[in-house]
């Protein structure tokens, strides 16, 4: 009967890394719009997000059926807990990738310009964060996700510094401010994706050490 249910817990693991796959391939794409000005790789995004939504709701329904016929214990409980919470934030990430391109799109209207702001090097590093916290789910390795979350800083402070330029720029030429704006909001999003890699990391700490480190860095 265990062996079934680690079986099981095995096939949700599976499926939340195809979500991750997903989610991780939504965001490379919109980022490469941005890049290239490229309007049908924003339409990729838009059609894939339906299938991330569809598998969002096919994992939770198999880790909560799990939960209910196996009443699972200690860290096979926290295991699926986990995997509902990083579940959630890997649609989410789905989301930041649709409304990056959505900004995209709406930035297709306008010339394209130099802008003083590397959102290219802010997709790489809060991508790289989502990399990296998914890693240490694989690998259940605590120390890695707590890599993760030193690395926020870095994203957060580089949105910072497009917000100041961007609304700088947009009070120098307001002529720009339709381009500014979009890329301001884009800085935004992908501020939030690191936020959401955060959360995964906190998901790994507390599957794998059992302790809540949301909230309470002390609890590292």
């Amino acid at each position: 009967m265990r062996v079934k249910f680690h079986q099981s817990l095995d096939e949700l693991k599976e499926k939340l890394l195809v979500m991750a796959g997903m989610a991780e391939q939504a965001i490379q794409r919109s980022i490469e719009a941005y890049r290239t000005r490229d309007l049908s790789i924003c339409e990729l995004v838009f059609r894939a997000e339906p299938s991330i939504n569809r598998l969002e709701r096919e994992i939770d329904q198999m880790a909560l059926d799990l939960l209910a016929m196996e009443q699972p214990m200690a860290i096979d409980l926290r295991f699926i807990l986990s995997v509902i919470r990083i579940n959630a934030d890997l649609e989410r990430v789905g989301d930041q990738a649709v409304n990056i391109a959505v900004r995209v799109r709406e930035m297709g209207a306008f010339a394209n310009i130099d802008l003083p702001v590397d959102i290219p090097k802010l997709a790489s590093l809060s991508s790289a964060m989502v990399r990296k916290s998914l890693q240490a789910f694989i690998e259940g390795d605590a120390e890695l996700a707590e890599s993760v979350l030193r690395l926020d800083d870095q994203v957060d402070e580089m949105n910072d510094a497009a917000f100041y330029a961007l609304s700088s720029l947009i009070k120098e030429k307001p002529e720009l401010t339709p381009q500014s704006l979009n890329a301001l909001i884009i800085a935004r999003n992908l501020e939030r994706v690191g936020d959401h890699a955060t959360n995964i990391a906190e998901d790994v700490i507390f599957w794998v050490r059992g302790a809540d480190v949301r909230h309470n860095s002390n609890a590292l």
